[in-house]
């Protein structure tokens, strides 16, 4: 037995707040559309989302995640460090430290509803995103 999930995540307060829902299979226009029901507190909507896969056995009693997807991003701004680098701007000093201690190479910049500043990583996607 086994059943897809869609995870979405949106801005909170301390962590993200998630969303996770069934879908029938990993469809990134169908999770596309689902994202724009969801919202969370102080009106929080998604900035991405993830797939999983949850499996069991006939003996099992629980399921276990047996897949993951890398994130999708709906709609952002990617950067790269050498473009933070060259603002070279006051407020952007933890950002930047952040990209050079954690060796990110891109960040991805989403204002869906909150702001959203998060590493890009090599499988990570943009998609196009009109809110």
């Amino acid at each position: 037995m086994k059943q897809h999930f869609v995870t979405f995540l949106s801005p909170g307060t301390i962590f993200f707040e998630e969303t996770s829902k069934p879908i029938d299979s990993w469809n990134i226009e169908e999770a596309k559309k689902m994202a724009r029901d969801i919202k969370e507190r102080h009106g929080a909507t998604p900035f991405a989302f993830y797939f999983t896969t949850r499996a069991r056995t006939e003996k099992e009693l629980d399921s276990k995640q047996v897949k993951k997807s890398f994130k999708y991003y709906l709609g952002g701004k990617v950067e790269t460090l050498a473009e933070v680098k060259a603002r070279n701007l006051p407020d952007e000093r933890i950002l930047l430290s952040n990209m050079e201690c954690n060796g990110w190479d891109r960040i991805v910049t989403n204002t869906n509803s909150w702001k959203v500043t998060q590493p890009l990583f090599a499988d990570d996607v943009v998609l196009d995103w009109e809110k």
